[in-house]
């Protein structure tokens, strides 16, 4: 009898071990692919910005070349938004870039980058935004000397 008890006592604690597991591994699953492609998400953010900063500084730079000759430093809005759309080009990232209140560029960007983990659960792709702004050079003093 004894035998039979305890053969009884193991037959019932058998799978056990298989029902943790199938509960366990997919929240760790979930976790790791957080994890890993969150911190794909930050680096993404990182680059958008990063991108964004540097079209915009691109397109501070379009000096107006006609008001430059006679002794003015200014930027060309228009020249500034090509300048700073030809960068985004360059670097295959799409993205907008407006001249807001005739003084400030300001850039847009948006990246989309690919999950690792995370397609397990439906989620392929993340797209995150950057932002990056540079105020257009205006010579306020109508190209006196100081």
């Amino acid at each position: 009898m004894t035998s039979q008890r305890r053969r009884q006592q193991s037959d019932a604690e058998r799978g056990a071990i298989g029902v943790f597991l199938v509960v366990l591994v997919p929240g760790l699953l979930l976790i790791i692919g957080l994890a890993v492609d969150g911190g794909a998400k930050v680096a993404a953010t990182q680059r958008a910005n990063a991108i964004a900063d540097e079209a915009a500084r691109a397109g501070g730079q379009a000096l107006d070349v006609a008001a430059a000759l006679s002794g003015q430093v200014r930027v060309d809005p228009a020249a500034a938004v090509a300048a700073a759309q030809d960068y985004l080009d360059r670097n295959d990232v799409a993205g907008a870039v407006t001249v807001v209140d005739g003084d400030t560029l300001q850039v847009t960007t948006t990246i989309s980058e690919p999950t690792t983990f995370l397609g397990l659960i439906g989620i392929s792709t993340l797209t995150v935004e950057g932002t990056g702004t540079a105020d257009l050079i205006t010579d306020q003093r109508g190209g006196e000397g100081p």
